[in-house]
């Protein structure tokens, strides 16, 4: 059966214009950045009483670059992926914001404001899901178990320890042993749980997608195989919802083949970076799975889910000459694989963070989501038509506004 619709309790919102720049880049040493058209960009003035602005490139990636500050019902801090941010409804489409207290975005009465001037962009936070209320048998409260993501995504990590997590292995911009820490979620989601919990949010709250990852194993699978286990117990709860699962590149490529099997819609395969010296700066451990062997990944993988997907993270901001960075989102392009280019966040509890790691410029990120998405464009290749995973969802980059 296909998942219900969204719940209409969820309200509309629209978005804007555009932001002041970031604030340089992370540690080490970064090559010159390409120039780009604009290196300030000023928030446009709100277009008057009764008018809201239409979505802007700019803005939305202020946003992501600068954050906002905001109390959000459905939020999210450390983890495996961009993380510390509120979810909330632009445009109708959903959106994670890192919430931030010094910004100069503000989200007040359903506003937006810049420096307290109102940007004429509707903001509506996503609503507490029905389904953090519930706990299973033996007492473990769902939201430990799975977390809704955007507005109907359903996201959880099966395995939140990774085997590459201790320095001088473990990936400086990752966090995804401190909310085990710190009690927020459990080490080990078992396929009975995520099978429980995914048919309550598909029934309670809508949702419409479900991501799994999970961190790195020791094992040739690398973590494969747990989320083939659990996506079948999904599908067997709920036919017919659409999964994306993540993981490393398996040493054992049929693995891949092994998640199609299980029912998975699509694969992220997440790279990070393509620049060699940038991954051993930044993803020592992952570093030492040579390129080739990603390339190997996305190639089985393009054979076996099929064109657009498959998709990698490309993240602007850990000194990746641009040029380079939009060249090698073609080169993906060109295999069938979906670069998901999101700007990098220095998070809490992370090494980069610990380091004094800033934020990207905000004209960089602009400049090279443009780029990337014009190269999406002219392949037929969009985020929406994965079904499942972060690029159908969308909520941690600015590509959907720049038509990508």
């Amino acid at each position: 059966m296909a998942p219900p619709p969204a719940p209409s309790e969820v309200a509309t919102a629209t978005a804007e214009t555009g932001p002041p720049t970031g604030a340089g880049t992370g540690p080490g040493p970064v090559r010159p950045a390409r120039p780009v058209a604009s290196a300030r960009v000023a928030p446009s003035p709100s277009p008057g009483p009764g008018a809201d602005a239409a979505p802007g490139l700019d803005t939305r990636i202020g946003l992501a670059v600068h954050g906002v500050r905001l109390t959000a019902p459905v939020s999210r801090t450390a983890g495996a992926g961009p993380t510390d941010d509120g979810h909330v409804v632009l445009s109708g489409r959903g959106v994670a914001l890192p919430i931030v207290a010094t910004s100069r975005y503000e989200v007040s009465g359903g506003r937006l404001l810049h420096d307290g001037t109102d940007l004429g962009i509707v903001v509506e936070p996503v609503r507490r899901p029905r389904f953090y209320d519930l706990a299973t048998a033996d007492g473990i409260p769902y939201e430990k178990i799975a977390r809704l993501h955007g507005r109907d995504v359903l996201a959880t990590t099966v395995l939140q320890t990774c085997v590459r997590y201790q320095e001088p292995d473990r990936c400086r911009f990752c966090a995804i042993e401190e909310s085990l820490r710190s009690g927020a979620t459990t080490r080990l989601k078992t396929p009975e749980q995520l099978a429980e919990v995914a048919e309550a949010a598909v029934r309670l709250d809508g949702v419409r997608q479900m991501v799994m990852t999970t961190g790195s194993t020791a094992a040739p699978d690398r973590g494969a195989r747990l989320l083939a286990e659990a996506v079948r117990a999904v599908l067997a709860a709920v036919p017919g919802l659409p999964i994306q699962v993540q993981c490393e590149p398996p040493g054992d490529l049929g693995a891949i083949a092994e998640l199609r099997s299980a029912g998975a819609s699509a694969i992220g395969i997440h790279v990070e970076s393509l620049d060699d010296a940038v991954r051993a700066r930044w993803t020592p451990g992952k570093a030492t799975v040579p390129l080739a062997a990603y390339e190997a990944a996305w190639a089985e993988a393009v054979r076996v889910f099929g064109r657009n997907r498959v998709s990698t993270y490309l993240l602007v901001g850990l000194g990746e000459d641009p040029d380079e960075l939009v060249a090698g989102a073609q080169r993906l392009l060109d295999m069938g694989v979906y670069p998901f280019v999101v700007p990098f966040r220095p998070l809490a509890g992370t090494l980069a963070a610990r380091d004094g790691a800033t934020a990207p410029d905000a004209a960089v990120v602009a400049d090279v989501t443009r780029r990337v998405a014009a190269a999406l464009r002219a392949a037929g290749m969009r985020g929406a038509d994965q079904g499942a995973g972060c690029a159908a969802c969308g909520a941690c980059s600015a590509l959907p506004e720049a038509g990508g």
